[in-house]
């Protein structure tokens, strides 16, 4: 993208309260029902303001209502309590303030560049003249002159998601909602299409400088956000609000880049702790959703903190394993829930139960995996202790599904049924049967099974 041809380093602004407000979110709640008729609640009493020309990321895990809460604001889902507003005026359809761009590019295949530009505008009643006009200027501006009349099959990923920031800005938004918009893309190009966002939103002639960002990726909330707000699960709710108080362009080598990174990373881990037991919830089953995370994957990242002296900072950590500080997040909550390791100050720490993991051998760690399973995992438990109170050691894993919604722990524990077959598996508590989706006691603990 091209709005510039050369860019200032620009310094966030450091008082948002300032400027004018573009969108005010008050008291948001919204509840889903769940197929056995249960209320799940989603989003709750969520407030914020989105200023004039501020970038705010919304961060969280999976599940936390991210997209829910950006399709409210976008006009596309109706709350169950609170509002939303536009410069003062209340939404109660779409919003005509805000443009939307999504993480699978939503193009339509049979239409061209200009004419899948043209899109917004055509449903704004703009005349076709105009249209043009304004789609080619959209398109130049973001680097894909001479490809108005390409197809989408014919553009690469990122060539793609440039059509849909066209199509986005062509509308001329006051805001920019955005959905992982770059997390289909390689790395390389997701992050050359960053720096040209941020091109974009701080020219000083673009009618579109306020953004509202969803994504799971901790460092890309800190690289693009002037805030980022840290949002808790089950439901979604704004656990803390960190300000981004560092020059543009940034990056992870960027003075206070790492520290901001390890400070968002605690926030979102967390909140998990408090949770567990809570109201509505079965303790039997646990809160807390469980990490998607392989064993053999956690073995290494334990041997590798054990073979640093049992305790290292995270952005080392990252470093050494040629990981994104993101990416390890699934694997250090695995770590914290087994009890194995514990984090603070931005640093992993192990356990003397995760010190002995590391460094078992292959059938004690089984062993050993066992024993932190049915301590600490409230589901894996469980399971085990249905399977041996059956009558013929087997169990549907339909009716997991079932007890997971009649206890009101769907939401956050269905999700990680996966997890916990396959950890459970590994630890021979049990074992599974993919073709009928059965659960089954290794054969020497089944009933009847002769010694």
């Amino acid at each position: 993208m091209n709005a510039s041809a050369t860019t200032p380093t620009v310094v966030s602004e450091r008082d948002p309260g300032a400027r004018t407000p573009v969108i005010t979110v008050t008291g948001l709640s919204k509840d889903f029902t769940a197929p056995c008729g249960d209320r799940l609640p989603v989003l709750k009493d969520i407030g914020l303001t989105l200023h004039e020309g501020e970038v705010v990321a919304l961060l969280g895990k999976s599940g936390s209502g991210k997209s829910t809460l950006l399709r409210h604001i976008a006009g596309l889902l109706a709350p169950t309590s609170g509002t939303v507003h536009y410069r003062g005026s209340q939404v109660n359809g779409p919003n005509p303030g805000t443009a939307m761009l999504f993480q699978s590019f939503a193009l339509m295949p049979w239409l061209t560049v200009q004419q899948n530009v043209e899109l917004g505008l055509q449903a704004r009643g703009v005349a076709a003249a105009e249209r043009r006009e304004r789609a080619l200027g959209a398109i130049d501006m973001v680097g894909l002159d001479g490809f108005e009349n390409a197809y989408p099959k014919e553009l690469s990923g990122g060539m793609r998601q440039r059509v849909g920031f066209a199509r986005a800005l062509v509308v001329e938004p006051d805001v920019l909602l955005m959905d992982e918009p770059f997390s289909a893309l390689d790395v390389l190009t997701a992050q050359t299409l960053r720096n040209e966002l941020l091109e974009l939103l701080t020219h000083p002639e673009s009618p579109t400088r306020t953004a509202l960002l969803v994504t799971h990726s901790i460092e890309e909330a800190v690289q693009l956000a002037d805030r980022i707000l840290v949002l808790g699960t089950d439901p979604g709710t704004i656990q803390r609000v960190l300000p981004v108080d560092l020059p543009r362009p940034r990056n992870r080598h960027t003075p206070g880049f790492g520290t901001l990174v390890e400070d968002a990373y605690e926030a979102l881990t967390g909140e998990r702790s408090g949770t567990a037991g809570a109201e509505g919830h079965d303790p039997l089953w646990g809160s807390a959703p469980l990490p998607r995370a392989e064993v053999d994957t956690l073995a290494g990242l334990l041997e590798e903190v054990d073979g640093r002296g049992g305790a290292v900072e995270l952005a080392v950590l990252a470093d050494a394993l040629s990981y994104e500080v993101d990416d390890l997040m699934p694997l250090i909550e695995a770590a914290e829930l087994l009890a194995y390791a514990r984090i603070g100050a931005g640093k992993l720490t192990l356990t003397a139960t995760g010190r002995g993991f590391a460094r078992a051998d292959i059938l004690t760690r089984k062993h050993l995996f066992a024993a932190a399973s049915l301590a600490n995992v409230p589901l894996i438990a469980t399971v085990r202790t249905l399977l041996t109170a059956s009558d013929n050691g087997r169990l549907r894993e339909r009716y997991l599904h079932d007890r997971l919604d009649a206890s009101g722990a769907q939401h956050a524990q269905a999700r990680g049924l996966d997890t916990a077959i396959a950890w459970g598996r590994y630890a021979e508590l049990f074992e599974y049967d993919a073709r009928d989706r059965v659960l089954l006691l290794p054969a020497e603990s089944r009933p009847g099974h002769a010694a």
